[in-house]
């Protein structure tokens, strides 16, 4: 999971006199978050989304960075709070950009961020629009490494909740590595990674099925 957030998601580096103020203040927010100031990259990144109000990339960020927070959190209040702000977020960006297969897939995650935390309480009302999500997603880019690596794991979780094998999502995992290899990388700050996840994943696949 937290792979998601390293910095290597950025394609272009800027010298520091060529940097417009978008560019800075986004580098800033990374910088933030790869320090772990987690509530000091949240505010630079709604900061920078009010002013650059067509693009959804920094409202995209702040509420990711609100979900990936999430995980692990014991108090429910807080929880709430959080990712009650992170759909505010997604809801900012989403408005921005329609269909967008990158925000679905997140609000897919917050999804998991609620069920992680009490599967008796949210898995019956979120795992069935976690799958709705997942296939619009892949319907909308079935190319799309992330699409398909955030579906798959999604079903290697549903498989071993219900103890059955997560073999056969192995190939899913492999397509996605080629995908992510594929991968042209030109808008600058665009959600890239996934690869070190999908690497990782693909790991656990073969020494599960690896004799002993």
């Amino acid at each position: 999971m937290k792979s998601v957030l390293l910095i290597a998601t950025l394609i272009f580096t800027f010298s520091l006199s060529a940097q417009t103020p978008y560019e800075k203040g986004m580098n800033e927010a990374f910088a933030l978050w790869e320090q772990q100031k987690n509530t000091e990259a949240v505010q630079l990144f709604e900061r920078i989304a009010s002013a650059e109000t067509d693009n959804w990339l920094p409202s995209y960020y702040a509420g990711l960075l609100e979900i990936i927070s999430s995980f692990g959190l014991k108090d429910e209040a807080l929880l709430n709070t959080k990712l009650t702000r992170a759909k505010e977020f997604l809801d900012n960006a989403s408005a921005k950009s329609k269909n967008n297969p990158e925000i679905m897939i997140s609000y897919a995650l917050l999804n998991t961020a609620y069920i992680a935390f009490d599967g008796a309480k949210y898995g019956m009302t979120l795992s069935g629009e976690n799958v709705a999500i997942y296939q619009k997603a892949q319907a909308i880019a079935p190319n799309n490494p992330r699409v398909l690596l955030g579906k798959t794991e999604w079903d290697m979780g549903t498989a071993k909740f219900f103890g059955k094998s997560t073999a056969p999502y192995c190939e899913d995992v492999e397509r996605a590595i080629v995908l992510f290899k594929e991968e042209e990388q030109t808008i600058p700050y665009y959600p890239y990674s996934g690869l070190e996840r999908a690497n990782e994943i693909s790991s656990n696949c073969k020494k599960e099925t690896s004799p002993n």
